[in-house]
């Protein structure tokens, strides 16, 4: 509305139960019924709809604002072949829209901030389609690298790793889980890059990251080794037992995972190797049997 209310509460009774009404425009009183203010213009659309479908049609909003894109999602397409009528444009008319395209395009690019965007949004679209990232996850990015961009930290640094980064830098504050490995391989950069620049953003950003839990990565090990759900909830209890011994501090959470999953298979006389399991969690070998160890040292277990 446009019209903000300065009345809090009712002056007759005090209530603060005001009720507006769209189609009189008055404020009400819930509990009196005192008209409190009259007159308030609607914001609402000057034209009724009965059906989704007559809605929709008669709608003039655009899309919403996308931060994913470098314009956000709000750039002007200039047809060139036909009007707004669908009818072919005459051969001087098409000509000036060539050169109006054509200039249009030219002030896209000419910042080089916006250039900038339309090279990281798209190598950022590229990661995560290659990794299946969810929309959040990927939009959530897009501002962590808009906002490294206003701050100058990509200045001196390559764009590619400053994306990787930011796209670290969502998964774990949304605790996805998805390894620096992972991103480096879909992004084909080395890690030690993708850490250095995931360190930049996290501390010029002042970003607080919650500390990466290795129950979230048992679901995404279980499901690509393909072991029960007996081993997999057996391995969840595991891990939680070894987190109340502080046991998983500063361990890899793939590798955790991985190990927990190998003891829980093993107890439950589940027949399934380290070498299925370290590759479901993309580790290696001794990694999973050294976390095994751990594992059994800290929760007394006879050996496995």
């Amino acid at each position: 509305m446009t019209k903000q209310m300065v009345t809090v509460k009712c002056p007759e009774c005090g209530s603060t139960n005001l009720v507006f009404d769209s189609d009189m425009g008055e404020y009400v009183c819930g509990r009196c019924g005192l008209v409190i203010e009259e007159n308030i213009p609607s914001q609402s659309a000057e034209w009724r709809a009965f059906t989704p479908q007559e809605r929709d049609s008669r709608a003039r909003a655009g899309t919403p604002t996308d931060y994913s894109h470098y314009d956000k999602g709000l750039s002007t397409v200039i047809r060139v072949e036909k009007d707004a009528f669908g009818r072919p444009l005459s051969p001087k008319v098409k000509q000036q829209m060539w050169r109006l395209r054509r200039w249009q395009t030219r002030s896209k690019v000419h910042a080089s901030q916006s250039r900038n965007l339309m090279l990281a949004m798209s190598e950022l679209q590229r990661l995560s389609d290659i990794l299946h990232m969810p929309s959040s996850i990927h939009d959530m990015a897009a501002i962590v690298y808009r906002k490294t961009l206003n701050e100058g930290l990509v200045r001196g640094r390559s764009i590619g790793g400053m994306v990787a980064g930011a796209l670290y830098a969502a998964v774990r504050f949304s605790k996805l889980p998805r390894t620096l490995k992972e991103i480096s391989e879909a992004s084909q950069r080395n890690q030690k890059e993708i850490a250095r620049s995931y360190g930049v953003i996290v501390r010029n950003l002042d970003m607080r990251m919650p500390i990466d839990d290795p129950a979230d990565y048992v679901t995404k090990v279980a499901e690509k080794a393909k072991v029960s759900n007996d081993v997999e909830g057996l391995a969840i209890s595991l891990i939680g037992a070894a987190k109340s011994k502080y046991a998983t501090t500063g361990k890899d959470p793939s590798g955790l995972a991985a190990a927990a999953l190998y003891l829980s298979a093993r107890m439950l006389k589940e027949k399934v190797t380290q070498a299925q399991l370290a590759k479901a969690a993309n580790v290696t070998e001794v990694t999973v049997r050294n976390r095994k160890r751990d594992l059994m040292k800290s929760l007394d277990l006879i050996k496995a």
